[in-house]
């Protein structure tokens, strides 16, 4: 069963009984030639750039795998307080991070 994920700082009607430690995942998605191609036409008439938001929510998804990857290896029931950030890396790439604090739960 995958550690339920939750952005407050505990699973509600659940006791937090140990806390593992800091679990992370990232990664760095660049921006594809055609794509951009697309986004910048689509500029011209706005509206939303529907190539980039399928980009940056496969960023997410897999930062969050990967942080429910180190959690499992901790043998965590939850992460708490989780958190996204994105940073620009070059004007072509972003690194989206997720991470939380791995704990376990009374039964």
């Amino acid at each position: 069963m995958d550690p339920v994920i939750t952005t407050v700082d505990g699973v509600p009607g659940r006791e937090v009984t140990h806390c593992l430690g800091l679990v992370k995942g990232s990664t760095v998605r660049a921006k594809h030639i055609g794509s951009d191609i697309v986004a910048g036409l689509r500029n011209l008439v706005g509206g939303e750039v529907k190539e980039y938001a399928a980009l940056l929510t496969g960023a997410r998804e897999q930062a969050i795998d990967r942080m429910l990857s180190e959690a499992r290896l901790l043998g965590a029931d939850a992460v708490v307080g989780m958190r996204l950030e994105t940073s620009t890396i070059t004007q072509a790439a972003s690194e989206v991070v997720a991470y939380g604090t791995a704990v376990k739960l009374a039964p």
